[in-house]
């Protein structure tokens, strides 16, 4: 122990390590941020393990030492998959650990919520925290005070160097030489040009898929044709074992359909179409698809294209059009075209709950019924006969129904259950 570490680990004279520490374990907290750092910068690692020997020094035992290195190759602006960190806290709060060892604070969280947490517990349960720089309590208000302006330096300074990141890519990506990962049917050339795949095969097939798309107007449709053809679609992998080679599989609606969202096969560099959502932190998670008008950037004519620009826009429409009719959404989609004659398929809105009716065959004559729509906690549901002959100028025989057909909410006002008249627009008067 030297001599600045010595006066470091005094308070009032005396030594801040008890015996009641030294009976208790001392953790070694081991934690690198990337693969790539665990691969390349074995130094670090080094550093930090050597400090299993500065607890020995400080009178810890050696078989009292424990170190936590499950959390290698993990960011420390989390805790939640961080199981190395969640142990550690664990057996603080049990009492078990008299010091915590971290080559800086930056090894133990980046994050003030989780920083703070562990120092509290620290304090409650006299567990000291030791970095390369000196030993510090909890319970002291100085060394609480420098624990905490070291968490916030490490926070900022992750904040710092990912908004230098950030700011690095997206000046890539405005002037064009950001390179994103390309779909099945484009390949990037050593030079940096992107050309189409050379495999015609894969040419043909995802022309085929955009062809059908336009003609028979929904994703589900087309896997179906695709399949009742034998025609597989082609899918690049992207991870694992089989990484860059090109697998063919059964067409899935989901598969169709995300080819045609993709603004590379209309030959537009597109950024920013998946963004983070700050309520789901989970690694892998969180990002969401925004809208056209928040994509960060678009640029039209970079890639070959497929199809035009007009074309995909018209494809996007289509497929917000075929929307699955739930309610409430931002914007009514008259959804997907479905079985029968039925000339109002999506056009029939309820007139109480402004819900989309959905088309049923109960007759030879396709009717209208309301979707179930709960209000509150009453299910307000028309009978399909009801419907069709309040908002048809067209009359016809309907089925006879049974007396007390009406199911009204008990909310409802007496003169909308009986009697109430019908404007021609169908809405009560």
């Amino acid at each position: 122990m030297n001599q600045d570490e010595r006066f470091s680990a005094m308070v009032g004279g005396q030594s801040k390590i008890r015996v009641s520490h030294l009976q208790r374990l001392a953790y070694i907290y081991i934690r690198q941020s990337s693969p790539k750092q665990v691969a390349n910068n074995q130094e670090s690692q080094r550093y930090q393990r050597l400090l299993g020997q500065r607890a020995e020094t400080l009178g810890w035992a050696k078989e009292r030492i424990r170190v936590i290195d499950s959390d290698l190759a993990q960011s420390g602006q989390g805790s939640s998959y961080r199981s190395g960190f969640q142990e550690l806290v664990a057996e603080v709060s049990l009492g078990h650990v008299g010091i915590i060892f971290g080559y800086e604070v930056s090894r133990l969280a980046r994050n003030n919520s989780d920083w703070y947490h562990l120092l509290d517990l620290a304090a409650v349960f006299d567990t000291l925290i030791a970095d390369n720089d000196g030993i510090y309590h909890p319970r002291l208000y100085n060394d609480r005070l420098l624990l905490g302006l070291k968490g916030t330096m490490s926070e900022a300074e992750l904040h710092l160097l990912r908004q230098r990141m950030d700011a690095g890519r997206l000046s890539q990506v405005m002037r064009g030489a950001y390179r994103q990962r390309l779909p099945t049917g484009l390949a990037r050339l050593p030079d940096g040009s992107v050309v189409k795949d050379p495999d015609e095969q894969i040419q043909h097939v995802l022309e085929l898929v955009l062809a059908k798309f336009k003609t028979l107007g929904t994703a589900r449709k087309v896997a179906c044709y695709l399949r009742e053809e034998d025609i597989l679609l082609p899918r690049r992998q992207m991870r694992g074992v089989e990484m860059g080679e090109v697998l063919w599989k059964p067409a899935t609606a989901s598969a169709v359909r995300e080819i045609i969202h993709n603004p590379a096969y209309a030959g537009a560099f597109a950024y920013g179409r998946k963004q983070t959502n700050p309520m789901q932190r989970q690694p892998g998670r969180g990002r969401i698809a925004q809208p056209m008008d928040e994509w960060i950037h678009v640029q039209q004519d970079v890639y070959p294209a497929y199809i035009t620009w007009e074309q995909y826009l018209t494809n996007q429409e289509q497929l917000r059009q075929n929307t699955a009719r739930f309610w409430p959404k931002p914007a009514r989609a008259q959804g997907a075209i479905r079985e029968g004659s039925a000339l109002l398929q999506g056009l029939v809105i309820c007139a109480f709950a402004a819900a989309t009716c959905t088309l049923t065959i109960t007759t030879p004559i396709a009717t209208f019924a309301m979707a179930s729509e709960r209000m509150g906690d009453q299910l307000a549901c028309w009978p399909a006969g009801h419907w069709w002959m309040k908002l048809s100028s067209t009359p016809f025989s309907r089925p006879s129904l049974p007396p007390n057909w009406m199911r009204w909410p008990p909310s409802w006002p007496a003169n909308k259950r009986n009697g109430g008249s019908w404007s021609n627009n169908g809405k009560t008067n």
